[in-house]
């Protein structure tokens, strides 16, 4: 019996130091991944969006041919009118939508939509269901086809 006492004994003793030979070995593992979550629970930097392009306000043709004779736009937050000035005249060309990316991008363009309640009683008013607009570098530009002629346009705001 002594043998079986000694033998049972023994592999209490065994089993006791696995345990703890376990448990000790994965204690540093846990306090790891705690340095570990915590550094990574650190607040991380949070970067601003960039705001949009702001285009509301006063354009006015920057490569007209004559100083007497241009192309100049109102812009509002959605809408777009432009107008062919002269000395004494000014007359619509232009009313439409207006479409800024609220990505922040510096270099884009939109597509805007003829509002026709406006553009068809006015004679010198294009016709076409859609203008394609570019803004770059603060200039915003658009082409122009009258008597057979096309050119762009190219405003800056006022």
């Amino acid at each position: 019996m002594n043998t079986t006492a000694t033998k049972a004994t023994a592999t209490i003793a065994l089993l006791a130091l696995l345990g703890l030979g376990t448990a000790s070995c994965s204690a540093p593992g846990a306090s790891t991944d705690t340095k570990t979550e915590s550094q990574s629970a650190a607040p991380e930097e949070v970067e601003e969006a960039p705001e949009p392009v702001d285009l509301t306000g006063e354009w006015k043709q920057t490569n007209s041919n004559t100083p007497d004779s241009f192309q100049s736009a109102t812009i509002t937050a959605d809408t777009i009118e432009v107008s062919w000035n002269a000395t004494d005249s000014k007359s619509l060309y232009w009313a439409g939508t207006v479409t800024v990316p609220e990505d922040g991008s510096t270099t884009f363009t939109f597509d805007s939509a003829n509002d026709t309640t406006k553009t068809d009683s006015a004679m010198l008013a294009s016709s076409d269901p859609t203008k394609t607009f570019t803004y770059a570098d603060g200039e915003l530009s658009y082409e122009v086809t009258a008597l057979g002629t096309t050119m762009t346009v190219r405003l800056e705001k006022q």
